[in-house]
């Protein structure tokens, strides 16, 4: 896929750039699977704001994504790939031989046409098939990991996105990450082969502070530019650089400071990312 880029007409469009959407063949979505989003606009059940810098945004339907792949030895052939607002993935819409429809991520180089299935036994290595780490060949590039099982895909869904099987040692395989961290997962939990699609994403820029309040996020201000009753950063004589060792507004350290306290599965890291 492409990227394009825009006549200067405006100071917004001088440096932005867009997908072509070569990829694309549907132009409406499958609307058995569609579900109204409700937006949070960064508050809890409480009301209360718990994260910052997030609202408004385009109105979204989401589509509802099959990432457990739990429908077993039915073939489905691939019928579209589409745009999903949700995320930054493409979605296609499969077709199975008993007329159901599902959407899933799509992978890369997945073509219209093109047949795919999800069996517990060994299947090709073709890119949208989906079995158990087991039965997947070491050096196999992978994505929709489980790790908790019946859950399905939890990790490597973003576009770009592909993870590594290295190595099988007793009941564990050991996965690369994208992040480049070494992780040990089931073999009995299930996989895609595959990259996800969209390897161009990463490569856009938006050109303007408005598409950002598109996609839902407000802007983010420095908090060296606010007052002491803002931000513990706030105040000062000047531009000051804030007095204190950098924090959140909530007065939690960053930049160094380690927030993983998940004891129990520290286990599974074989490798840290930070190492």
């Amino acid at each position: 896929m492409g990227i394009k880029s825009y006549r200067p007409r405006t100071a917004g469009l001088r440096h932005r750039t867009g997908l072509t959407y070569d990829e694309l063949t549907g132009s409406e979505p499958y609307k058995p699977l569609l579900k109204r989003l409700t937006r949070s606009g960064g508050r809890n059940n409480k009301g209360h704001l718990s994260i910052r810098n997030r609202g408004g945004g385009f109105r979204k339907i989401y589509r509802v994504i099959d990432f457990r792949r739990d429908k077993l030895d039915i073939l489905g052939v691939v019928e579209t790939v589409e745009y999903d607002p949700n995320r930054s993935s493409f979605i296609s819409l499969i077709k199975y031989r008993d007329g159901e429809r599902r959407y899933i991520l799509a992978p890369n180089d997945l073509k219209v046409g093109q047949t795919i299935v999800s069996s517990d036994k060994v299947v090709d290595i073709l890119p949208g098939n989906a079995t158990l780490l087991r039965n997947i060949p070491l050096g196999t590039v992978i994505h929709n990991i489980e790790i908790q099982r019946g859950k399905g895909g939890q990790i490597v869904r973003t576009a770009g996105a592909g993870a590594q099987i290295l190595a099988k040692e007793g009941a564990f395989a050991q996965v690369r990450l994208p992040s480049s961290e070494i992780r040990k997962v089931h073999l009995d939990r299930w996989a895609t082969i595959g990259q996800v699609g969209n390897l161009d994403h990463q490569n856009i820029s938006i050109g303007k502070a408005g598409r950002s309040r598109w996609k839902g996020w407000k802007p983010h201000v420095r908090g060296t530019a606010m007052n002491p009753v803002d931000h513990p950063h706030g105040g000062g004589e000047g531009k000051s650089k804030g007095g204190r060792h950098p924090v959140s507004p909530e007065g939690i350290p960053t930049k160094g400071y380690k927030t993983r306290r998940n004891k129990r599965t520290r286990v599974f890291i074989v490798r840290r990312r930070s190492k």
